[in-house]
């Protein structure tokens, strides 16, 4: 069966994905900053053997080098870059430190390395590993708002991190052409999650099978596109 690894699988998106890959007999590497208090990643590590839970803090690179050559040469079918952070909420949290005149820059900077170095750093570090696999796909979960030509403002430091993530995936489709691997980036919709928020209209489960569809269905005609969960094109 193929393998995928992906990061950020404690809780919401992550979880629901490790969930579908492990029902339907993948290999899945799971990673996630603190296993041991993820309750429901842990359960269904006992559940499915071909589950590997490893502790990996995606914003620590000698971490992530460390966990890549614990899994040298394990081929690596599907790398899905799935961590990620929104930063302060001005009118879910009152905390305006994303918005102009108001930016804290050192957390927008904390942004940019787990939003966008990170997934640079886990493509570095596992190139070999999804190189020498089947399906050779490389996918990473950014957002709609970081579409430049669909943005309304604010929320400064998250939207400009999923821009040079859409930027960076659109340059490892070339990048990474002359080894065959297949790059994509990702909006998953609004989904109920902690993140999304309760008013989301979206259910994890069904949004997370759309998108598996489509992450199944990528070839190398379509590396370095920037896709809706449900196979929609969104513009740069």
């Amino acid at each position: 069966m193929p393998t995928i690894l992906i990061t950020g699988t404690s809780r919401g998106l992550g979880l629901e994905l490790t969930r579908q890959y492990c029902a339907d007999g993948w290999n899945v590497i799971a990673t996630c900053r603190m296993p041991a208090e993820a309750s429901e990643l842990q359960a269904l590590d006992k559940q499915y053997p071909s589950l590997n839970v490893h502790a990996l803090d995606v914003a620590n690179f000698t971490a992530i080098d460390k966990l890549a050559h614990e899994l040298k040469g394990r081929p690596i079918d599907v790398l899905l870059n799935n961590a990620g952070v929104f930063g302060p909420k001005a009118k879910a949290e009152n905390d305006p430190r994303q918005e102009f005149s108001h930016m804290d820059y050192e957390m927008w900077a904390n942004l940019f390395r787990i939003n966008t170095m990170a997934p640079m750093k886990i493509a570095e570090a596992f190139v070999e590993n999804v190189a020498t696999s089947a399906q050779k796909k490389i996918v990473t979960i950014t957002s709609s708002v970081g579409s430049i030509s669909r943005t309304d403002g604010r929320t400064n430091a998250y939207r400009t991190s999923k821009a040079a993530t859409n930027m960076l995936m659109r340059n490892l489709s070339f990048d990474l052409k002359n080894r065959g691997i297949i790059t994509a980036a990702f909006c998953p919709g609004w989904v109920k999650t902690r993140m999304g928020g309760e008013g989301a209209p979206l259910e994890a489960p069904e949004a997370m099978a759309s998108l598996r569809r489509v992450i199944a269905n990528l070839t190398p005609k379509s590396s370095g596109q920037f896709w809706l969960y449900n196979g929609d094109l969104i513009p740069w």
